[in-house]
């Protein structure tokens, strides 16, 4: 069976409170690799799935979710923020973002505070 990248994140945040240290830090950078990826395969698929959408009907759909837009933004970039928009309300999504402040409040980011 393969697991999927919202289950393996999903059991990462799961493992997360039980971890500290060096092992929390290594749990947390493996979450972001599998967000990271998980992104970059949503944002094929929605690229996919709007091929041949006006870029108007496309601004229109990123200011009803939410998204910060303009008429300036080119079509990419736009298709970028539907993704964003999209992925950000996924239990992967969420998951990792909860792990990762709760790490936070405890000491421990993946990026070192200056």
């Amino acid at each position: 069976m393969t697991m999927t990248t919202t289950q393996r994140i999903l059991d990462l945040a799961a493992a997360a409170p039980a971890r500290h240290g060096e092992d929390l830090v290594l749990l947390l950078g493996e979450a972001n690799e599998l967000y990271q990826q998980g992104l970059k395969d949503l944002h094929r698929e929605v690229a996919d799935r709007l091929t041949g959408r006006a870029t108007a009907d496309l601004l229109a759909a990123a200011q009803a979710a939410g998204m910060p837009c303009d008429a300036s933004q080119d079509r990419d970039g736009v298709i970028l923020l539907l993704t964003l928009a999209e992925w950000e309300r996924s239990p992967a999504a969420m998951a990792f973002i909860d792990m990762a402040e709760a790490a936070a409040r405890r000491g421990v980011r993946l990026i070192p505070e200056e």
